[in-house]
């Protein structure tokens, strides 16, 4: 509950339109709301500037809609990652008004909502090959849920470098970069050398044989022989937007 929830309830208490029990009840269960399989944190936008994320894996098709009409009624913008075939199924007959991004695996509410603050910068967001894109595009939904400028790069893995040498001026231009590859993960190593920006490399269990799912492609982004790289998980498409969301966010107020 931010400030302006806050003076509406108060209010909607001055105005008789509801009770100040109600109000109450209102206010107590702002910090968390417990719905028996999940605490659901109604704060979190407040500290991390979004609401909680919804994790689709692991739950069942009943408890993300549950989970979904409780944040719909608050009015604020809503982002479900790893939603399966079941999930988005069950999604779009409960809740039609809901987008769903099957590429990403992602569903999405009230994102026409986000908006860009002043001074953020641009994130680019690569990927080695198409395999890759799964995990991309769930770093592009959520960069662009959590108010970022975004540009796309795919397709322009190592086994044709020249495909990224004709883009350079793109990378060039981004404060922040975001590098998706499965493989030996060769291409974060490559964007690292040719810029002095941010780079969070994002390995994907894309690959043949020994890759070990992701494994090699993790392994070959920690032992990367340029500077200023960091790595996240296996696949954490996610994990790597949110990253790149706080680091494009540093400074932006600041006066010079």
């Amino acid at each position: 509950m931010d400030k302006d929830d806050l003076r509406q309830l108060l209010n909607y208490v001055k105005e008789g339109k509801i009770s100040i029990e109600e109000a109450i009840k209102k206010v107590q269960i702002a910090p968390f709301e417990d719905l028996g399989f999940v605490k659901f944190d109604h704060h979190r936008h407040l500290r991390q500037g979004f609401p909680e994320v919804i994790l689709g894996l692991g739950k069942t098709p009943e408890q993300v809609v549950e989970i979904l009409k409780l944040v719909k009624d608050r009015n604020h913008p809503v982002l479900a990652t790893r939603c399966n075939d079941e999930i988005i199924e069950k999604v779009s007959k409960e809740i039609p008004e809901a987008e769903i991004h099957e590429l990403a695996r992602c569903i999405t509410l009230y994102r026409d909502k986000v908006k860009i603050p002043e001074g953020m910068g641009k994130v680019l967001v690569i990927s080695a090959g198409t395999g890759d894109l799964p995990v991309a595009e769930e770093a592009v939904l959520t960069l662009q849920m959590l108010g970022n400028p975004v540009e796309k790069l795919y397709d322009v893995g190592v086994a044709g470098i020249h495909r990224l040498f004709e883009n350079y001026e793109k990378l060039l231009d981004a404060r922040v970069l975001i590098v998706i590859a499965g493989m030996e993960g060769a291409l974060a190593s490559v964007v690292g050398g040719l810029v002095d920006k941010p780079v969070i490399a994002v390995p994907t269990s894309v690959g043949y044989g020994v890759s070990f799912n992701g494994l090699a492609a993790l392994l070959g982004m920690l032992n990367s022989c340029s500077a200023g790289i960091g790595v996240v998980n296996i696949d954490n498409g996610f994990g790597a937007a949110f990253l790149a969301n706080s680091i494009n966010r540093i400074g932006r107020n600041v006066k010079k």
